[in-house]
């Protein structure tokens, strides 16, 4: 495995972390549960989603686990906009996860480009 292997699967375990740590701070209110449950469902999914991409038998299964990551990723970002549209959560305090949202998506998408379209060597 190399270090950026091993770099994204500690990053993607953070990420899932934050989400948790979000959940548990959520208003006690029904709204506020149900858009939690789903960002808490499809944020601590990303990380799973890689390290299955890590031990795939081929690039075809490395990128379908990956695009599946990608999925998860963008409905958490949906999620994550929705608790700030609906008042639930301050922008300020979740300003910084959906940075990481995004940079993750980013990563993700340029494996994925990576490994369907290897540079020649």
């Amino acid at each position: 495995m190399s270090d950026g292997q091993v770099d994204l699967r500690t990053r993607t375990k953070q990420f899932a972390l934050r989400i948790i740590r979000l959940f548990v701070a959520l208003p006690n209110t029904t709204v506020a549960e149900v858009l939690g449950k789903q960002a808490l469902r499809s944020g601590t999914s990303v990380g799973a989603h890689y390290r299955e991409g890590c031990r795939a038998r081929s690039t075809a299964e490395f990128v379908s686990k990956l695009e599946g990551g990608i999925q998860e990723l963008d409905e958490t970002g949906y999620w994550l906009e929705l608790l700030v549209e609906a008042d639930i959560i301050p922008q300020e305090r979740l300003g910084g996860l959906q940075d990481e949202t995004n940079q993750l998506l980013a990563i993700l998408i340029t494996c994925v480009k990576n490994a369907k379209h290897p540079s020649p060597s």
